[in-house]
């Protein structure tokens, strides 16, 4: 069985919670934003997201370090349509995150 992976904001927060084990967390597809952007796809879903994530993972990275672990962890996703991602990064201690 192969695994559907259509970017959404369900599945990117699966797999988030899956990898990174957050704190807090939050994805917003925010692709109808972007409609007539390159990446934009004519439905207005599953190119474009925001994400908000505090993770103990991120302890001791900088902030470049931190986002290369969220899009390592979403890279198949990008391969399938996925254009872009807007990151917010933090530490739980330091997380001002709902």
């Amino acid at each position: 069985m192969t695994q559907d992976l259509t970017p959404t904001a369900a599945r990117l927060e699966a797999r988030l919670r899956q990898r990174l084990a957050p704190t807090a967390l939050t994805v917003i597809d925010e692709s109808h934003q972007h409609a007539g952007h390159v990446g934009a796809n004519d439905s207005g879903f599953g190119t474009h997201f925001r994400v908000r994530i505090a993770s103990h993972n991120f302890a001791g990275k900088s902030r470049v370090a931190c986002h290369r672990l969220v899009y390592d962890t979403l890279q198949d996703f990008m391969d399938h349509g996925l254009h872009a991602l807007a990151l917010e990064t933090e530490t739980p201690s330091a997380s001002h995150l709902p």
